[in-house]
């Protein structure tokens, strides 16, 4: 079996919970083992946190022989008052890997009136 990686010392910008989100959201048959080498979270800590997340209403499974088929509900309001009325789709919208490889701003036209 896979070592899950030392946590990380810092802090970081994502909860656990939203890094096992996204994982979902990314792949609705993914497995638990799959999620925790991602995340770099122990399987039971992933178990922990999907519960969570079908808990809150954020989630839910339908079982599919020896696998799981996920559900993420879009239209959960987050949790935190801070975010106001902001859904999982809109923080799946943020963490979603965006198609543009070509990362080097364009550069300026030289007709352009300054």
């Amino acid at each position: 079996m896979d070592e899950v990686a030392e946590p990380y010392a810092s802090w970081t910008f994502l909860t656990n919970h939203a890094r096992v989100l996204a994982a979902v959201a990314e792949n609705d048959t993914t497995r638990i083992r799959d999620i925790a080498a991602r995340c770099r979270l122990t399987e039971r800590a992933v178990q922990r946190i999907i519960a969570d997340l079908e808990e809150g209403g954020y989630l839910t499974h339908i079982r599919q022989g020896r696998s799981n088929l996920y559900r993420v509900s879009p239209d959960t309001v987050l949790r935190h008052p801070a975010d106001g009325e902001a859904t999982v789709a809109a923080l799946l919208a943020l963490l979603a890997p965006h198609d543009r490889t070509d990362t080097t701003p364009a550069a300026p036209d030289p007709d352009e009136e300054r």
